[in-house]
């Protein structure tokens, strides 16, 4: 008998099948059995009666406990009151993997615990339709970009050089050298893109921030395309129709999930382009208005963020940072060379910035200019300048970063359940 999945079973009414999974809950009337059964794709009632199957078969499930693996031969039957309309009348049951006394209950647990137990923690209703989310997120994303001719290239984790600045670095021993765990596939990209025009890249990026803010991990999957001759107000296009292409699949597909995890999708129904775009300066007298007094060329922390985004329903962008703001290889305004061609995309209710990007710097000489601002060494970034050197056009792009997306569109209060296994300042285990 061939198995099959448990979200086959609603059309499978009728039938004898044989399904395979664990038991995340069960519970006896004394001569029944119902056994809560899930394997990743949904959650069936199995119904075992004593009068129905084998005596050894019915003391089998004695020995259940929760989270044990099991095998379950049973008709599909139709059931209006019960998830996905079946349950399953149990014929046989086989007994793969008893489990321990499981340590997660329904009692409330601590954080850390949890944390301790991610590993566990993610068979969970709420961290199942999570990761759900999330994968549906990142498919997206990659259909997205291929339905519009890009190319998927794959950057270095291991690099020679800062590409967001040298404070947030993990450094690692090369055979006897320096070398960086990458901050951003971005430059890798902008070479990429000179041989391919369009491209992207997904991949983890880590940063050594010494931060334990809700918004915060070490090491976190960015999403980061690249595209030749692009504008900036083409790159803002862009960033705006990935993000409503996301929302737009997630409330398509995943509405069950968003329901598990109590979003209000409301607020995911406002999410239209065009997004409402003000400038750095005009950012800063909206938040001194609100009592934020920010000096000139600093960019927002999270607090300003939070603030802002009391002024906005959905996704807005901030452009034009200062140069003093931003990295090396952002692009000066033509009008005001203290600006950038850069924008930042900020996720409405408090999530703060899911996109941050700009025009890159293609004069050769503006270049190093900035890289001797930002005080950078030039030895490790000659293949960059090369890119320069040698057919040099205007190139654009942007980084997402995939768990503050997932936190903001499941509205989840900390982005460490955003991630399978999130990395944190205290926290790199399991």
């Amino acid at each position: 008998m061939t198995r099959v999945w448990l979200d086959e079973l609603p059309s499978r009414v009728g039938e004898v099948v044989e399904v395979a999974g664990w038991v995340y809950n069960y519970r006896s009337s004394g001569k029944i059995y119902f056994l809560q059964l899930r394997d990743g794709t949904a959650r069936v009632q199995a119904v075992c009666a004593a009068d129905d199957v084998a005596e050894d078969v019915f003391a089998r499930c004695a020995d259940i406990t929760i989270e044990s693996s099991v095998r379950v031969v049973g008709e599909v039957r139709a059931d209006a009151r019960a998830p996905g309309g079946v349950e399953l009348s149990v014929k046989d049951v086989e007994l793969i993997g008893v489990a321990a006394e499981y340590p997660i209950s329904k009692k409330d647990h601590g954080v850390d615990f949890l944390l301790d137990h991610r590993h566990l923690w993610l068979r969970s209703s709420r961290q199942e339709a999570i990761l759900k989310i999330r994968s549906t997120i990142e498919h997206v994303i990659g259909a997205f970009f291929e339905e519009r001719g890009f190319l998927r290239v794959d950057a270095p984790i291991l690099t020679p050089a800062s590409c967001e600045g040298t404070t947030t670095l993990f450094e690692t021993d090369y055979f006897g050298r320096a070398a960086y765990l990458s901050q951003s596939g971005q430059l890798y990209n902008e070479a990429a893109a000179a041989a391919l025009g369009k491209v992207y890249s997904a991949g983890p990026t880590f940063r050594a921030e010494k931060s334990k803010t809700r918004r915060h991990v070490m090491e976190f999957w960015m999403v980061e395309p690249e595209v030749a001759f692009l504008d900036h107000d083409g790159n803002v296009d862009l960033a705006e129709g990935l993000i409503t292409a996301i929302v737009a699949a997630v409330l398509e597909t995943r509405r069950a999930e968003l329901e598990t995890v109590e979003r209000d999708t409301a607020a995911l129904e406002r999410v239209r382009t065009p997004f409402p775009r003000v400038t750095y300066d005009a950012a800063r007298d909206m938040l001194s208005a609100k009592g934020h007094e920010l000096p000139w060329g600093e960019d927002f922390g999270g607090d300003e963020q939070t603030a802002l985004a009391e002024e906005f329903d959905r996704p807005f962008v901030v452009e034009k940072f200062p140069l003093q703001a931003k990295a090396f290889y952002m692009a000066r305004c033509e009008d005001d060379p203290r600006l950038t061609y850069s924008m930042d995309v900020f996720a409405p209710e408090g999530y703060g910035e899911i996109i941050g990007g700009s025009c890159r710097e293609n004069d050769l000489d503006k270049l190093l200019q900035n890289i001797a601002t930002h005080g950078l060494p030039l030895e490790p970034l000659e293949w960059y300048l090369d890119l320069r050197r040698y057919g040099a056009v205007p190139t654009a792009g942007f980084g997402l970063g995939v768990a503050r997306t997932v936190a903001w569109i499941c509205g989840l209060k900390h982005i460490r359940e955003a991630i399978p296994f999130p990395r944190m300042l205290n926290r790199f285990y399991p």
